[in-house]
């Protein structure tokens, strides 16, 4: 085997060539020298792997499996080489980023952005989720940078916090606390909520808030994203607390701030160790940097 994987590219080169003089001058060695290596890949295999043709040689079936077999092998080699070479390099790495679904809107935007115009030939990979299915990934090694909020306190994962986020009570248009300047949490006891699915770090937040005000929210609707959350308040089906909709105002929509005002931290999480590969590490920094508008 450590000798087949030694001559893969003799195979390749021969396969085309069908000329042992001609493949040695291409990879740079004596014709000699690639007459016995071929010789000893077949007298390891059992059987020749090339019959005389002409001036030059043939490949046997054997001999042409083991070069299809060699090809392969050397276009993914080349591939690793070529990711390797990337992942070393802070101007052509590639990161996956995590981050939750509402931060996609604006924020995760704008950051890529800013940094693509200084790094224009770093890849991303966005991943997309909830606040525990990101740290999970995170965690696992699939994910290599993630914006969430509230950033996890835990053992494995170094943390930044970036922001301080406003929640707001979104109301359909027309509800009867939609003219009011500000709401707080106890009037809230004999709405309808729609909520995001447990595993989301604004469901945590509102679950708490509704049992330290003294009751559990009537929950008519769950779901994964908040652009939905906000569609169903606006359809009458219920009420919510989100961040404010940015850019804009949403549609049908009424967001009323809270008394006392309810925040959330908004974070840059990555593993503690081992070293960020370079191309994560500049981002990171970069993310760590600059002002963040949440």
């Amino acid at each position: 085997m450590t000798a087949l994987a030694g001559n893969a590219a003799l195979l390749r080169v021969l396969k085309l060539t069908g000329n042992v003089t001609r493949a040695a001058e291409e990879l740079g060695i004596p014709q000699p020298t690639a007459s016995r290596r071929i010789a000893a890949l077949g007298q390891a295999l059992g059987a020749p792997l090339t019959v005389p043709e002409g001036r030059g040689v043939r490949l046997t079936r054997a001999g042409r499996l083991l070069a299809d077999a060699a090809e392969r092998a050397v276009d993914l080699l080349s591939d690793g080489v070529r990711r390797a070479s990337e992942e070393i390099d802070p101007e052509r790495g590639h990161v996956v980023l995590g981050f939750l679904h509402l931060l996609g809107r604006s924020l995760v935007p704008s950051l890529l952005a800013d940094f693509r115009a200084n790094h224009r030939h770093v890849r991303f990979s966005l991943v997309q989720g909830s606040r525990q299915d990101v740290v999970d990934r995170l965690r696992g090694g699939s994910v290599d940078l993630a914006l969430i909020a509230p950033p996890p306190a835990e053992p494995g994962l170094a943390s930044a916090s970036l922001a301080e986020q406003e929640l707001f009570v979104s109301v359909p248009n027309g509800h009867r606390l939609a003219a009011r300047g500000r709401v707080r949490i106890t009037d809230l006891r004999h709405e309808v909520f729609v909520m995001l699915e447990h595993g989301y770090g604004l469901r945590q937040i509102t679950d708490e808030l509704c049992a330290g005000a003294g009751f559990l929210p009537d929950v008519a609707f769950e779901g994964q994203e908040s652009d939905t959350v906000r569609g169903l308040v606006a359809a009458g089906l219920g009420i919510a607390l989100l961040p404010k909709f940015q850019p804009g105002s949403p549609s049908g929509v009424t967001e009323l701030p809270l008394d006392p005002p309810v925040t959330r931290t908004l974070g840059l999480v990555w593993p503690a160790s081992p070293p960020l590969p370079p191309a994560v590490a500049a981002f990171r920094d970069f993310v760590l940097g600059r002002p963040v508008q949440a």
